[in-house]
């Protein structure tokens, strides 16, 4: 299946994919081995896999987005099933490919708007109600197609654990408007955004946080312990209810000395935002989806981090 101007192809998974992916181990039971077991359209959740990396270069940002989900597969189907995991069915339905080469002519902008078209078409022929999607891989130019697809059933709001807000101008696609993009075509009904730092927002984006649809919070304030994160994200969903399914973002440059497009030696550990993932999964009413994104390994100790945190965190969420 390819996109329309041929520079994404999807590649579904089947069990020769799963099985070039993890090793066996006499006597353990692994994510790879339960997979192979698993009937597809029983899944609750579904994770889709995203190789490209034009939305993080159009903003400007580093390259090895398109490394963060073959990082992933690696360290996920090897972890362990046990009885208390998985305790909902969890299958990986394929990747998004970005072709090398294709279309040449097509700059970058217009390569992200032909995929924001790409992904969501994916979610409308492959993800049934009640399905949870969990996007894995690529810039964060991909909240807009999940924000689309949700949007299209209920009323969609999203929390983002981001170092930035990506509320730039919306005049080209790239990975740091998205958010700004659905709210101004009204598909998203509210953005709370937690942890900017103060040094890395504009002035133009500081501007749009007074939006009445937009809550956020600085990384300083939780330095300076004026509030707590757990507090934010309590009282940010005790206002949505049963008409509200709610998106949960998760930039991984808002890890400290995570690799990503925009790496940080400043922000929250990995165990911290694993807690804020389990609080959201316990508290949230209505879930729409999970996107994991911005991860930009380049190297084989990179990966190896990346993607044993990309892992936990999907454990995390799926438990």
């Amino acid at each position: 299946m390819n996109s329309a101007h041929h520079s994404f192809v999807f590649e579904a998974w089947t069990e020769k994919h799963i099985q070039s992916s993890f090793q066996s181990r006499e006597g353990e039971v692994r994510i790879g081995n339960y997979l192979s077991l698993q009937e597809s359209n029983q899944a609750k959740y579904v994770i889709i896999g995203i190789r490209e990396c034009c939305g993080p270069l159009a903003n400007n940002g580093r390259k090895g987005a398109e490394f963060a989900f073959p990082a992933f597969t690696k360290s996920f189907l090897n972890t362990q099933v046990h009885d208390a995991y998985p305790s909902s069915d969890v299958r990986i339905l394929g990747e998004i490919i970005e072709v090398t080469g294709a279309d040449e002519n097509l700059n970058k902008h217009k390569k992200v708007s032909e995929l924001d078209a790409f992904l969501e078409q994916i979610l409308i022929e492959n993800v049934k109600p009640g399905q949870i999607p969990i996007v894995v891989g690529g810039g964060h130019n991909n909240a807009l197609a999940l924000i689309r697809w949700s949007s299209k059933n209920k009323k969609t709001a999203v929390i983002n654990l981001d170092a930035h807000a990506d509320l730039r101008s919306t005049e080209v696609r790239h990975s740091g408007n998205s958010f700004s993009t659905a709210l101004k075509e009204g598909t998203l009904f509210h953005y709370s955004v937690l942890g900017l730092h103060e040094a890395y927002n504009n002035g133009f984006i500081r501007s749009q946080l007074s939006n009445d649809q937009i809550f956020h919070s600085f990384y300083e304030t939780y330095l300076m312990g004026e509030r707590l994160l757990s507090d934010d994200l309590r009282n940010v969903l005790r206002h949505f209810h049963s008409d509200t399914t709610v998106g949960l973002e998760i930039d991984m440059d808002s890890i400290a000395y995570m690799p990503s497009s925009a790496l940080s030696p400043s922000g929250w550990s990995l165990d911290q935002v694993r807690t804020f993932v389990r609080q959201f999964t316990h508290a949230a009413k209505q879930i729409a989806y999970l996107n994991l994104t911005e991860s930009a390994p380049q190297t084989d100790q990179e990966s190896l981090l990346v993607g044993k945190a990309l892992s936990y965190l999907v454990r995390d969420f799926t438990a």
